[in-house]
């Protein structure tokens, strides 16, 4: 039984923390990092000091892939609109950045409630996707293609 506690007690303390009103959590993809700090507010996210529609604006389809990805721990908790996310975002590419700050929100989340947890585990939020661009090797093309081969 004591074991069991002292887990639960290190999970507590693993849990992001209010701190001057917000709640700051870091997300991870690839080579991207988000650090997302959570407010109390109307549902505004704020990327690298401008909206996200705008940050995200390279992608013709950028207003639905924030909604579609980022958002998505707010949709499945029902705090949609509710917390106002100010979030810095460096390195890799759009989806990267777009799947590390989902993964910062759903982190950020359980810090203002942790019951959400187990509805974030259920859909796969809380779990960092550790796949990463397999680096290139010698005498081959890039990490896998090797020169073509000639029978003659």
């Amino acid at each position: 039984m004591t074991k069991i506690k002292a887990k639960m007690e290190e999970e507590k303390q693993r849990l992001p923390k209010e701190t001057n009103g917000q709640i700051h959590a870091v997300g991870r993809r690839k080579e991207s990092v988000a650090r997302v700090y959570l407010t109390k507010g109307k549902g505004e996210v704020i990327v690298n000091g401008r909206p996200a529609e705008q940050y995200f604006s390279a992608d013709p389809y950028s207003n639905e892939r924030v909604k579609q990805v980022a958002l998505l721990p707010f949709e499945i908790t029902g705090t949609l609109g509710r917390f106002d996310v100010k979030a810095n975002l460096c390195g890799g590419g759009t989806t990267g950045q777009l799947e590390a700050l989902r993964l910062g929100i759903a982190r950020a989340l359980l810090g203002v409630d942790p019951s959400y947890r187990s509805l974030l585990k259920e859909q796969g939020l809380l779990t960092r996707d550790s796949r990463m661009v397999e680096r290139k090797k010698y005498g081959l093309h890039k990490a896998r293609r090797a020169q073509q081969f000639s029978k003659r």
